[in-house]
């Protein structure tokens, strides 16, 4: 679970950071080898389809790059993995 939110945190920065800076590689590298086009005229929540297209790109590569450096560092123990307790009781 803790993996999850390490993702997503990663996947929300680089997604608002690409937001802001379109050329953060590789998310531009990835949309021009798939060959989409360019869509300046097309808006998805006021930004361009292909700003808000290469932020995803962006998100999802480094957010499984962080998610991977976590894991490894969650199996050598780097970080303590998060113990559950369970609490049975009779009623």
């Amino acid at each position: 679970m803790r993996g999850a939110i390490v993702f997503l945190a990663a996947f929300v920065i680089f997604l608002v950071v690409t937001i802001g800076y379109q050329d953060l590689p590789p998310g531009r590298l990835v949309y021009d080898t798939l060959g989409l086009p360019e869509t300046f005229d097309y808006d998805v929540l006021g930004l361009d389809a292909s700003v808000l297209i290469i932020a995803i790109f962006n998100g999802v590569v480094y957010g499984v790059i962080i998610w991977f450096i976590f894991w490894l560092l969650e199996k050598v123990g780097v970080i303590p993995k998060g113990k559950q307790t369970v609490v049975i009781t009779k009623e």
